[in-house]
């Protein structure tokens, strides 16, 4: 069966993920394969279920949530229960990917309107937040707020009030599944090249360069979501 996405109507109740963690379980039991085993590696295993990466490591990370299997890093994922009847897979909102997809259509347009809209200060409050993330980059819960400040910033400068509260709510989706998606697989080189993506566009919004701004903008995005897919950097 291969991968199809939801519609909007069925969205709540059968999300891609969820989808694909029941297939995994079907799969567990089916093969038989025991608690403590290694399941088969993400590519291998995406192929066989015919679903993308980022759907199939959101699907483990759910299960993860569920104590059905555990994700070691760089070791691979391990079943923690022994073939029987299906565990449920904890409810959630959106999954991470479909809050980056989101982010990357809404977001890139709110920077291309800071560019052309943002006053002076607001242009103080992007730079102080993109300061404040380069400051923390050792604290990880200081470095995410300050991450959540200088998206929040942009949208401020953007001058529309409707688009502030439009990132605030995607940036509130972001679940136990996305923290602990974030946490097998953001690397250091994401940590850093986001510090990176962040300089370039501030350098936009500051330069008055639209196109500039969106451009860096969607790279950034673009940057985190192979990243979290396994997709390349």
């Amino acid at each position: 069966m291969s991968e199809t996405q939801p519609t909007p109507a069925r969205a709540q109740e059968a999300r891609m993920y969820r989808l694909v963690a029941e297939r995994i379980q079907e799969l567990i039991r089916r093969q038989g394969i025991s608690a403590g085993a290694r399941l088969p590696p993400e590519r291998e295993l995406a192929a066989l279920l015919e679903v993308s990466r980022a759907s199939l490591r959101e699907a483990l990370i759910a299960l993860e949530l569920g104590g059905v299997v555990e994700v070691r890093g760089g070791s691979g994922v391990y079943v923690n229960q022994e073939p029987g009847s299906p565990a449920a897979v904890p409810e959630a909102g959106p999954g991470p990917f479909e809050v980056l997809s989101a982010r990357s259509v809404i977001e890139t347009e709110v920077a291309a309107m800071a560019a052309k809209n943002a006053s002076g200060a607001a242009l103080d409050a992007i730079l102080a937040a993109m300061l404040e993330m380069e400051r923390s980059h050792e604290d990880r819960s200081s470095n995410e707020q300050a991450d959540r400040n200088f998206h929040l910033a942009i949208a401020r400068a953007s001058g529309n009030a409707a688009l502030v509260g439009v990132i605030d709510y995607l940036w509130r989706q972001r679940s136990n599944l996305w923290h602990r998606l974030k946490e097998h697989y953001r690397t250091e080189e994401l940590r850093k090249a986001t510090l990176l993506d962040h300089r370039a566009i501030f350098d936009a919004i500051a330069a008055r360069d639209p196109a500039a701004a969106r451009k860096a903008m969607r790279t950034h995005l673009q940057r985190v979501s192979r990243t979290f897919a396994g997709s390349g950097s």
